[in-house]
């Protein structure tokens, strides 16, 4: 797999403005309505995480959901977390 070079993390902040991209993870937070709609949201990431098998830290605040990708296992960002954000902001809208 491998880590993401800095070209390609360049190009992932660009193709992926709402997150935040650093060197070894990613971050973004979604703003819902209320609780139900924030772990509605949860609850669909936690499917597209489990097909993946690739599972973000999330953060849940009432009606908001913090998300960081990072592939442990590598030591920072590959093209699982690249893709993996790609659904996740198709799921969002």
């Amino acid at each position: 797999m491998g880590l993401l070079s800095d070209d390609e993390r360049t190009q992932l902040t660009a193709e992926r403005s709402d997150w935040t991209v650093g060197t070894a993870s990613m971050e973004r937070t979604f703003t819902f309505d209320d609780f139900v709609g924030a772990m509605g949201f949860v609850s669909q990431v936690a499917l597209l995480a489990e097909k993946a098998f690739h599972h973000p830290d999330i953060d849940i605040r009432w009606n908001r959901v913090t998300l960081v990708l990072s592939t442990h296992s590598e030591g920072g960002l590959t093209s699982q977390d690249a893709e993996l954000a790609a659904a996740i902001d198709r799921i969002a809208g």
